[in-house]
Order: structure tokens, then sequence, then C-alpha cells
């Protein structure tokens, strides 16, 4: 038997389960990016709201692309089971603030209306950095467009990507597809829409059939949707919101509602998403499976350790960084988390650049060494090749894995010239990080080191310096 509405009376009563009258309300969260990642966070978020009575927050999900993930969903009635795992323990909990689905590429008029239905509050997102596109632009300023034609009140759209000033980032992208027509439809989302940056965190590796056969084992039933995360979660948001009152509410749930989500938002890409992609890479060209597994190598832990301490920190405005270190490494380490590097190292294109030069055209302003920052560099020039140290080959899970293969294809032969030219392009390092001789120089050491001797022996070398 499934997870689903009608079993769910028979699971285990360790099991927290929704209390709550799920059929009897309309959604008021029209959430786009029905991921993992969001069902085992804000989710759960709306759905501890919804357990305190307050009947707005359920959420009505939009798979951007994949089909198969909303029928499976809607085949357990939206449920589904989250193991939290970290050092206090093992729990698991059924949320169940997902009360509808659907899918944008196919059923996009229901998604239109669902933002435009008079009991919707909110527009979240987490459609990842290259889904910021004119589409998804067009197709909030839609559901924008209707509810004004519908005299209804403005909402608050939220993305919790890690894009940085993501709020700027998803207004500028909705009023660059409105047409000169539209003018009426801006001025009142000007005047009664909110669009608050935010920063969210928490670590939600992709599914695997172990989380699965867990699952089975504690629900005594199947759950083709449960997910597997760690205990630690933190969502900080502007405060800036369409109905003021959500403030409270929110940090009642335990949000951070603030002014200054920028000093978290900094922190977090640098310092957690930053090291991720760096062991990501890492663990990607030596053959280690997980993150878990390389933060358990003692020379890795230390490159991470300084890494974030030396050349990322002293470029942060976030005054508790070092306690926020020690807890990434303790997190990074999670057992239970078995967060795929290729799975983290997906996308590196689009993700290199809000994470690594920010904090190297700090130190090289304050004539301080790049030295990890480097390395991390070059570790990613070698993964472009596609086959790790021990010849197995990889796909390159990237917008850009054509080009990136196509350049990085000659380090072999000719790799300083592979290095200039993967370092020359603008759209992973800007504008400014390929005009500083320094680095590429520094860069092309540790190229030509990891080529020679292996990733491990240059993170050895650099860490022995």
């Amino acid at each position: 038997m499934h997870l689903c509405a009608l079993t769910l009376a028979s699971l285990p009563t360790d099991i927290h389960t929704p209390t709550y009258d799920r059929r009897r309300y309309a959604p008021g969260v029209v959430h786009l990016g029905l991921g993992a990642f969001h069902r085992a966070h804000q989710a759960m978020v709306f759905d501890h709201l919804l357990a305190t009575g307050d009947t707005r927050w359920g959420i009505y999900g939009i798979g951007m692309t994949r089909p198969d993930l909303v029928n499976q969903l809607r085949a357990q009635d939206g449920l589904y089971a989250v193991r939290v795992a970290d050092g206090t323990g093992v729990k698991w909990q059924v949320p169940g603030a997902l009360w509808r689905m659907s899918v944008a590429t196919t059923e996009r008029e229901a998604v239109v209306q669902a933002m435009a239905a008079p009991a919707t509050r909110w527009v979240t997102l987490t459609v990842t950095e290259k889904g910021y596109t004119p589409a998804l632009g067009q197709l909030l300023l839609d559901g924008l467009r209707l509810r004004q034609q519908n005299g209804l009140p403005g909402i608050t759209v939220a993305s919790c990507d890690n894009l940085q000033g993501n709020g700027h980032k998803l207004l500028a992208l909705v009023k660059a597809a409105a047409a000169a027509q539209d003018g009426e439809l801006l001025r009142w989302m000007d005047a009664q829409c909110a669009f608050p940056c935010s920063m969210v965190d928490r670590i939600v590796p992709a599914a695997t059939a172990e989380v699965l056969a867990a699952a089975s084992q504690a629900l005594g039933l199947r759950d083709d949707a449960s997910l597997s995360t760690e205990g630690f979660w933190e969502w900080v948001i502007e405060d800036r919101f369409a109905d003021p009152s959500d403030a409270a509410l929110l940090q009642s749930a335990g949000v951070r509602v603030t002014r200054d989500v920028h000093s978290y938002e900094e922190a977090k890409l640098r310092m957690l998403n930053g090291s991720h992609t760096a062991m990501a890479l890492m663990g990607a060209v030596t053959g280690r499976p997980f993150i878990a597994s390389c933060i358990a190598e003692p020379h890795i832990r230390e490159f991470v350790f300084r890494l974030m301490g030396q050349e990322v920190a002293p470029h942060l405005s976030r005054s508790d960084w070092a306690d926020y270190r020690t807890a990434l490494i303790a997190r990074f380490g999670n057992p239970y988390l078995k967060h795929s590097v290729h799975q983290i190292a997906t996308d590196s294109s689009q993700k290199i650049p809000q994470r690594w030069p920010p904090s190297v055209l700090g130190q090289i302003d304050q004539g301080a060494s790049t030295e990890h920052h480097a390395l991390a560099a070059a570790v990613f020039v070698r993964y472009t090749l596609a086959i790790d140290e021990q010849g197995q080959a990889y796909a390159l899970n990237d917008p850009q894995a054509e080009s990136l293969m196509a350049q990085g294809a000659a380090q072999r032969t000719e790799p300083e010239t592979c290095v200039r030219s993967l370092l020359a392009r603008e759209d992973l390092w800007g504008s400014a990080l390929p005009q500083h001789a320094s680095w590429i120089e520094r860069v092309t050491h540790w190229h030509q080191q990891v080529l020679q001797h292996g990733v491990d022996a240059a993170v050895q070398q650099l860490i022995e310096a």
C-alpha cells in the first residue's frame, strides 16, 4: 500500500503527521519548482503554520518540467515522508502542506489561474539559478495581470533561490516581460505587491533507493516521494510583505525576518555553496561519491576550513561566521546525507560566478592569498575532462557542458592554453578577474599539480605549505 490520505491514519504514532483539514480550504501559496528542497524546507514551515490553525498556508505546487514527480505526488495526495537526521538522532515527519499540483509546461493556464485565485497570498520560487528566464517572467506577469484585472489585492512574490538580491532580480525579470501598455499593471504591482529578498539554507540531497527503503520500513507503507534532510534549517527573509502581519507569523515558525538579508545571503553563497562546489568538483575528479566522503578526509576538511576562514570570511558582514563555519563542517559530515557530488556539481557554470569571484577579488584587493580558490578553480578545469582519476567517465550536467568540454579537451596537450581559455570566460569569472595575471598564474600552477600528481596530492601540498 502507498502513503496517501486514506492510509495516513495507519502510520506509527511516533511519526508526526498533519492533523488539519487538507480538503476544506483553498491553497494560499503557489510554489514554482516542486523539487526536493522546497518539500523539505518551506513546505515544512508552512506545515507548521497550518498546524497552528492558520489555514492560509496550503500549497499549490508547480512542477516546472517534471510530470513524473507531479504524478507521484498526486498519487499520494501530496503526502510524502521526510527523514530528519543528524547527530541528535533520526525522526520521520509527513508534512501535509502540499494540497494541489500542476506541471507548468503542460498546464500553464492552470498555473496562471492559481496565481490569480482569490485565496492566493504568496507565490514562492525554487527554480534554480538557470530558471530565471524571460518565460518565467512572462508566467508571473500573466498571473499578476489576471489578479489586477479581477480587482484582487497584490501578493508577496518570494524568490528562494541562491541568487544574490534574488527579490530584486525577480522583480526586474517580471517588469522586463511587461509591454508598453502595461503601465497601469506595473503601478499596481509597485503599490500592492512585494518582492522580498531571501536566503534559504538546508541540505536536501536528491532521493535515493536507500531513503525510499528506509521510508518504507519506518512507515510500513510505500512512499515514492520520500526525502532525507538534516536537522539544521535557516530561512532569512526581507521584512517586505504585501501583508505586513506575515512577518510575525513567519517569525513564530522560526523564520528570521530582517532588513539585512544580504549578510546572511553572502555568507551562505560563499561559505556553504562555495565550499560545496569545491568539494563536489574534488569528489567528482577523485571518484568520491558524496560530500560526506570528501569532508571525512582530513586534508579536504582542512582545505575547506581554511578556504572559509582565510579567503571567504574577511569579506563577509555576517558577524558569527566562525560559528557558522563550525556548523557547516559538522553538517557536511552528516552520514545520513548521501549528497551526491555530481548532483552538487550540476550547473557549475551558473553557480561559480555567484560563489567564488567575490572572495577572490576581495583577496586580490587586499594583497592577500587566493591559493585555496585557485586550487578549486584548477580542479574545475580538470573536471571539464569528464573522466575521473580512475578512468571512469561522468557526464557534465551543465548548460555550458559542450563549450566547457570543448575548451577543456586540450588540457592534456596544452594545459596552459586551456587554463587561460577557461579563465578568460566572463560568464564564469566576471569581467574583472580575467584581467589579473597573478590569479591566472596561480590557477595554472595548481592545474599542473592536479594533472601531474592528482587532486589529493595537490590539496595536501597546499595545506602543508
